[in-house]
């Protein structure tokens, strides 16, 4: 992805949905947005020169996200990603609180709900707040970078889950990292990797797509290039639109995909839902509500002979294509060769 979440004001077929009713979220959770997948990286240190190998740093009660750990520290500043609950304020971890406690700065994609958690995690908050969100981040980014410069630790946080993937701050940790300033992160919930490890799914191999595209049109031509994906694939959908987009997967994927939809992940009405496109697509006819993680599983491996295909390379021919591009389409959509295509279509009787 080119950034972190969609622009909101796209006006193609990508862009961050909508959320349920306040009147849908218990009042011992936050408001519920989505969160892509965050890495959990272990920090390393070397011991001296004429020791042996490196060893894993041991994370112990007293490490600071913001800098003190002795294998962090730093004498300039730093840019601290931090992840947020996705719906269940217990997932609000230490190191969250502690990173936001010991920050400069902090750069909250909504300081209003910034505010709202710090005030029901109880958390004294003094330090200057600043808004970075999809129509800002871009000229919020010089800013940030000259802050960090200055030797300030600049807290980056979105309304829920990871910053920077499918949220808020891909264009500043690409000028803070452009800069050659540290970058670091405090990794907390995802939707992402939560609804994979329920869907009963295989998470060995998986893409994480996104939101889906609003419009019908764009949304299949979506569906068609991932048709042969053979890993398992992870996609964001607004409650509004599932109906729709669950015809649109029937109609491109087929009926007997196995696939999962799970909704208000971490909150008291969690839910997942595990069957094939066909049997979804029924149980959501009607509308599911709350924030929607699609899974859905990877296109099975079939023997098939190129020749088996010329059929698909003779249509697209006929409508004009070339049939060296009509090769690659076609092979790229059943995950075959585009060489043995073109040859077979090129010997063909």
């Amino acid at each position: 992805m080119t950034s972190g979440r969609p622009d909101a004001d796209a006006t193609d077929d990508h862009a961050a949905d909508d959320h349920i009713p306040d009147d849908h979220i218990p009042d011992d959770h936050i408001p519920d947005d989505h969160l892509a997948e965050d890495h959990i990286a272990e920090d390393h240190i070397a011991e001296d020169a004429d020791s042996s190998p490196v060893v894993q740093d041991e994370v112990t009660d007293d490490f600071d996200p913001t800098g003190s750990h002795p294998a962090s520290a730093s004498a300039g500043g730093k840019l601290v990603l931090v992840g947020t609950p996705i719906g269940n304020l217990g997932d609000a971890s230490e190191r969250m609180q502690r990173a936001i406690a010991g920050a400069d700065v902090i750069a909250a994609e909504d300081t209003r709900r910034f505010l709202s958690l710090t005030q029901r995690l109880e958390l004294t908050h003094t330090k200057r707040v600043i808004s970075v969100f999809d129509h800002n981040e871009q000229s919020r980014a010089p800013e940030l970078v000259e802050l960090i410069r200055s030797g300030q630790t600049v807290v980056l946080l979105s309304d829920a889950g990871m910053p920077a993937v499918s949220d808020p701050g891909y264009r500043v940790v690409k000028a803070c990292a452009e800069a050659g300033l540290p970058i670091t992160s405090t990794p907390g919930p995802s939707a992402v990797l939560m609804a994979l490890a329920v869907s009963g799914l295989p998470s060995d191999r998986f893409s994480f797509e996104g939101f889906l595209p609003r419009k019908s049109g764009a949304r299949k031509n979506l569906l068609e290039e991932l048709r042969g994906e053979k890993r398992t694939m992870v996609f964001f959908e607004s409650p509004h639109r599932i109906a729709d987009t669950m015809g649109d997967f029937l109609t491109v994927i087929g009926p007997d995909r196995p696939m999962s939809i799970s909704r208000e992940l971490t909150k008291t009405y969690e839910e997942t839902l595990r069957g094939t496109v066909s049997s979804l697509r029924e149980l959501a006819a009607d509308g599911l509500r709350g924030e929607l993680t699609l899974v859905l599983a990877g296109a099975t491996a079939v023997e098939t002979a190129p020749e088996d295909h010329l059929e698909a390379v003779g249509e697209l021919v006929g409508s004009g294509v070339r049939a060296k591009d009509a090769a690659g389409q076609v092979a790229k959509q059943f995950g075959l060769s585009k060489r043995e295509i073109y040859e077979a279509w090129l010997h063909r009787e």
